[in-house]
């Protein structure tokens, strides 16, 4: 069975920084792509970045420059570091992976930008 935990998320104040974590299991992590998506109140889902097995990279227009994301394979878990954190960066943020055409989503982790 697929899972994908994240954690890291919490209040922090404009400027700051997060480093969020998602560890998967259930599946062989190694070979498929991880996103971040985020999802602010009243407004849709959408992507933050994303990771290929090859490392390559592509970002959301809105965090390039402040957000990398990463991954360790050894531990099966995708990273999102999160910089020069604003107020519209507020969300809750989901790790997502597609496997054999399923999207697979964990619970979310809050994230708020505020002094």
């Amino acid at each position: 069975q697929v899972q994908l935990v994240e954690s890291g998320g919490g209040l922090v104040q404009p400027g700051g920084s997060l480093r969020l974590s998602c560890a998967g299991s259930g599946y062989f992590f190694t070979i498929y792509t991880m996103k971040w998506y985020r999802q602010a109140p009243g407004k849709e889902r959408e992507l933050v970045a994303s990771i290929r097995s090859d490392g390559s990279r592509n970002y959301a227009d809105s965090v390039k420059g402040r957000f990398t994301i990463s991954r360790d394979n050894a531990a099966n878990t995708v990273y999102l570091q999160m910089n020069s954190l604003k107020p519209e960066d507020t969300a809750a943020y989901y790790c997502n992976t597609r496997i054999r055409g399923t999207e697979h989503w964990g619970q979310g982790t809050q994230v708020t930008v505020s002094s």
